[in-house]
């Protein structure tokens, strides 16, 4: 059985991220695969200063929880067509220390939604660009940008509920399923 870490982008409780997040266990993915939820809300800012041993409590969590993964799925908003910086902040913490950092040669796929209209293109390319610098092996040419969001989404229950949108989310998992097996090979 596969173990999938899911980290969300977004500290709001109500994030469309959060509910794509929660709506990926629920996708009939689940006899082949375990979901952890990985937290970054605890993470203080990077500072290379506290960053000795394991690092702060939260980190070291944090760390070991990637570790533990098989495979991760970052779920992220775009921010000022950008990387939200509490994402950002949470890939440097897990791209230290160089060369035992928990984020080298781990498989990673990313998904993002948005109200707007382009999904999270910028973001996305931004994630790709700091999992890449970090020895990560990003899903290759698969890409998932979620537009108008708020349409897609019952926010009551806290679920993506856009039928369309719900299989190409497991499809994309799927092949997210199928990379780890193939990232496994080339360890």
């Amino acid at each position: 059985m596969k173990k999938i870490g899911i980290i969300v982008g977004s500290l709001r409780e109500q994030s469309y991220n959060r509910m794509i997040a929660a709506t990926v266990p629920e996708l009939g993915l689940a006899e082949e695969t375990a979901y952890e939820y990985i937290s970054i809300a605890d993470l203080p800012l990077y500072n290379a200063d506290i960053d000795v041993g394991d690092g702060p409590e939260a980190v070291r969590l944090y760390r070991e929880a990637i570790r533990g993964a098989d495979g991760l799925l970052i779920v992220s908003p775009e921010y000022n067509s950008g990387i939200p910086g509490v994402l950002k902040n949470a890939l440097d913490w897990a791209s230290t220390p160089t060369r035992t950092a928990a984020l080298i040669h781990k498989p990673v796929g990313i998904v993002g939604s948005t109200p707007g209209p382009k999904g999270t293109i910028l973001s996305q390319q931004q994630i790709r660009q700091t999992l890449e610098a970090t020895q990560s092996w990003v899903l290759p040419f698969q890409k998932m940008y979620i537009s108008q969001v708020m349409d897609k989404v019952d926010a009551e229950r806290g679920r993506l509920t856009d039928e369309t949108t719900l299989k190409y989310l497991k499809r994309y998992v799927q092949t997210l399923l199928g990379w780890i097996d193939q990232s496994q090979g080339l360890q």
